[in-house]
């Protein structure tokens, strides 16, 4: 008796199968993208900038502490962050020149056509390890908002613009040179919780 022979599998076709199966799962599956910060770094300071010491008097300085129980204090206050944003634009501008906040240096800025008083100040944003990524995120807009509603003044004194973002790029770079966005972040600590 022959022996019969058992009939193969065309293989052929098995290959473009899982190319299509390939596909489907790649174009169906959807993929978390976690989003970051959008902040633009400010430009490398002048050479001459850069060989300045950095001698910056303590009345200058700002200091944001968020502890481990995401509780905030600004300048050695406690404060709520509903209030952060005002505390901050009155830091930045110190319009009435007052003791405790920035210094101002005269300043001739080409783009408002004059020379201007110039705050000095310096906003240092501090957190503690155990800060929750939510109260950090809500702190710093808040000091980013403070900065951008400073700047919506100054384009209605200098130029009769209701917002910043309405100023030509030349008539921005004057606001920015009279109000430089000054915002350090230190490196986060185990500041604790009290």
């Amino acid at each position: 008796m022959a022996r019969r022979k058992t009939p193969e599998i065309n293989g052929g076709s098995l290959a473009d199968i899982a190319f299509l199966l390939l596909i489907f799962f790649l174009v169906t599956t959807t993929m978390d993208v976690d989003t970051g910060i959008a902040r633009k770094l400010p430009p490398m300071p002048e050479t001459q900038e850069q060989k300045k010491d950095l001698d910056i008097k303590k009345r200058n300085v700002c200091i944001v502490l968020i502890n481990s129980q995401d509780k905030l204090l600004f300048r050695n206050r406690h404060m709520k962050v509903e209030d952060l944003r005002e505390a901050a634009k009155e830091f930045i501008k110190n319009e009435f020149d007052a003791d405790d906040l920035p210094e101002k240096e005269p300043k001739f800025i080409k783009e408002l056509g004059k020379e201007v008083m110039v705050p000095k100040g310096v906003i240092s944003l501090q957190n503690d390890r155990s800060t929750s990524y939510g109260v950090y995120i809500l702190v710093q807009n808040e000091l980013v908002a403070a900065y951008n509603e400073v700047r919506d003044e100054a384009a209605m004194k200098y130029f009769g613009k209701r917002k910043f973002d309405d100023l030509t790029e030349y008539e921005q770079e004057g606001i920015k040179a009279l109000y430089p966005q000054r915002i350090s972040e230190a490196e986060p600590k185990n500041i604790g919780g009290n």
